[in-house]
């Protein structure tokens, strides 16, 4: 199939045009992805930010979480919080995954991030990783003080899996009575098992995500307890199956107009409005799953200059201080 991509974004998909990650044998995945992130990772400028590493209480009966805290330096007030969640398909990535992103959201928005290790499939199927999150938001939030995070202004962010990961902890924390979450930022999020959506039926080749990918991404995910599909999946593990929505956090929801998970993140989002949840929804013309890696292009520029904009609000940070 051919798509109509973005003409800076096709220009340099020509100059790379190997860009399939293959996630059907999760260990050389892991090991292909780290390599990568590691040349990325190579020079980063950490300057004005404070990084540590962490473990944590596990979920009952499970082992200890690795955190990464990162904390503007100088820290001598309560600032807003925010939960990272990595992307990968439930399968790949780590603390290491989204450094960059992590250092630029302390830095630039003055902000303590606290970036969640979770385990990954399909050696922890659901709920391992859903619980690790959950843990992780526990005790940053029973940590504020120390963190010196804003219990008030505490958010949770992820993209692609790390996305779906956002909306099932949100969700799990409001079934619980947990914490209070003020905000939750959806990028691009992976959140429906039942791959029924004409954008998911449509768009099998796409580059860094498609249909066999998330087929692969799901059955590992959910391991021998759920069978893809089956209407016995619970809506903490796909939270596109979940059908109150309401009590949840303002959200914001981004999606690319060629990403097989688009129609998904659409359709959460008007589920967020039809349950009284503030929203906000931007779907970028010409892009795909994974585009924002090409950052220099226009589009790619837009989409982060938004995503700063909307935690601003989201987090309720004062631009002027």
């Amino acid at each position: 199939m051919s798509y109509n991509y973005d003409p800076e974004l096709a220009g340099m998909l020509d100059s790379l045009p190997d860009m399939d990650l293959d996630i059907s044998d999760p260990v050389a995945a892991r090991a292909g992805f780290a390599d990568m992130v590691a040349m990325m990772n190579a020079e980063l400028d950490t300057s004005g930010v404070t990084v540590k590493d962490r473990d944590i209480p596990g979920p009952a009966g499970a082992p200890s979480v690795g955190l990464r805290i990162y904390s503007p330096e100088n820290l001598d007030r309560a600032v807003p919080g925010l939960l990272h969640i990595h992307g990968g398909g439930f399968v790949i990535g780590d603390l290491d995954t989204e450094l960059g992103s992590c250092i630029a959201l302390c830095r630039n928005l003055g902000i303590v991030v606290v970036s969640v290790d979770y385990r990954l499939a399909p050696e922890t199927p659901y709920p391992g990783a859903l619980e690790d999150c959950y843990a992780a938001l526990q005790w940053t939030a029973a940590n504020s003080a120390e963190l010196k995070i804003d219990p008030e202004r505490l958010g949770i962010f992820g993209q692609s899996a790390g996305g779906g990961l956002s909306a099932a902890t949100a969700l799990l924390n409001r079934d619980r009575g947990g914490p209070a979450l003020c905000f939750q930022y959806l990028g691009i999020p992976e959140l429906d098992d039942r791959l029924e959506t004409h954008s998911m039926r449509s768009f099998v080749d796409t580059p860094m995500w498609h249909r066999p990918n998330a087929e692969l991404s799901w059955k590992f995910y959910l391991g021998e307890s759920y069978q893809r599909g089956a209407d016995d999946v619970p809506c903490h593990a796909a939270p596109g199956r979940a059908d109150d929505l309401s009590g949840l956090p303002p959200a914001y929801i981004s999606t690319m107009e060629f990403d097989p998970l688009r129609d998904e993140g659409v359709l959460y989002a008007l589920k967020l409005m039809q349950a009284g949840i503030p929203t906000e929804l931007h779907s970028f013309p010409g892009t795909f799953h994974g585009s924002s890696l090409f950052a220099t292009a226009q589009v790619s520029q837009r989409e982060s200059a938004e995503m700063f904009v909307v935690l601003q609000r989201g987090l309720q940070i004062d631009s002027n201080n």
